[in-house]
């Protein structure tokens, strides 16, 4: 269904032009991949942020006139997604990561980039969710503990804070509400514990929520307002941010690491709310929105203060970001059907 919006441009209006605008390097990820040496391994490249992040890297890499190779890790359960990649340059590897003899098969490679994870889904996978999230780590720590480990994480691991504040600081302690936070959390712990025992360098990157105009926060509601269904107001705050931000942010990481891990929480500057970015969301694309609920004390939120100082500031804002989603959820622009669920406030996802 196509929904009538107000003029109001960001030329991206084809997954063609999307992807190009992710991959977009700015001069800080160009620098960083003109002074770290080596090539580059993307684990769990398959997923929602994989694709892009391993061509910002190869984009980066080659305006730079760093020569590398980077390579993109995954199961490739189509075909396609395997190809696109290898289109862009992106030397490619079948690899079920939790099968260790595979791993150990992997080429050595000095700076990684872990993104595998579960999370949708994991109401009724429990074990394979702390399998995937706690095993997991293990497996990779022991193959590259001499590399450089970027490792994708998640501000769910502190629960809910006060939304009068502005989020949860890195070093806050968590508290991880439900099995997936808790497993997350299990990730991390199991991360630290092989830097610390064999100094292997590493950044965590606590993320939330990464927004690409096909999946997202901002995408969820505004399919629910073109869908005419009630937005829930009980997480009445949250924060996000651009995924090609996100990815910057990531590779920015890699001349940031240390043993123990540098832990930094990535999302966007500014605090969200709900109701205000529906009725935004709303006048963009023609559409009142419904409510139902009120909105909570506590939410999900984060603090990057720290991140930006090291890593650099979003280039993209909230608004900005918002008026890229109508515009791409009113043209009828693809969507992945892979909800953020960042309503859920008793960590079931």
């Amino acid at each position: 269904m196509k929904t009538r919006v107000e003029p109001n441009e960001p030329g991206i209006e084809t997954v063609e032009q999307l992807e190009e605008r992710l991959s977009e390097p700015p001069p800080g990820v160009v620098e960083t991949m003109r002074q770290i040496n080596g090539d580059i391994i993307v684990l769990g490249v398959g997923g929602k942020m994989g694709p892009s992040l391993a061509r910002l890297a190869k984009r980066a890499s080659d305006t730079a006139g760093s020569k590398r190779r980077i390579i993109g890790v995954a199961r490739f359960s189509t075909k396609e997604a395997q190809v696109a990649l290898e289109g862009h340059g992106i030397e490619t590897l079948r690899c079920d990561l939790l099968n260790e003899e595979a791993v150990r098969l992997l080429p050595d490679v000095p700076n990684v980039l872990y993104l595998a994870g579960m999370k949708f889904g994991t109401t009724g996978q429990e074990a394979l969710t702390w399998a995937m999230n706690a095993q997991l780590p293990a497996i990779i720590c022991k193959k590259f503990a001499r590399s450089r480990i970027v490792v994708f994480s998640t501000g769910n691991i502190y629960g809910l804070v006060s939304a009068a504040g502005q989020g949860s600081g890195e070093t806050d302690t968590p508290a991880p509400v439900g099995e997936y936070a808790m497993s997350c959390l299990g990730r991390e712990r199991v991360f630290e514990h092989f830097s610390r025992a064999r100094g292997t360098q590493m950044v965590i990157v606590r993320l939330n929520y990464a927004c690409d105009l096909r999946y997202g926060v901002l995408v969820d509601l505004a399919r629910k307002i073109v869908a005419n269904e009630p937005v829930d107001l009980g997480m009445g705050w949250f924060n996000t941010i651009w995924q090609g931000d996100a990815n910057a942010m990531a590779l920015n990481c890699l001349n940031h690491v240390s043993s123990p891990p540098v832990i930094l929480n990535v999302t966007g500057a500014e605090k969200l709310n709900v109701r205000q970015c529906c009725e935004k969301l709303g006048a963009l694309l023609g559409k009142a929105p419904r409510f139902v609920g009120a909105e909570s004390a506590t939410a999900l939120l984060s603090d990057s203060s720290r991140a930006f100082r090291l890593l650099g500031s979003p280039r993209v804002s909230a608004e900005e970001l918002i008026s890229w989603v109508a515009n791409w959820i009113g043209r009828g622009g693809d969507v992945l059907n892979k909800p953020t669920h960042f309503e859920s406030r008793d960590g079931k996802f």
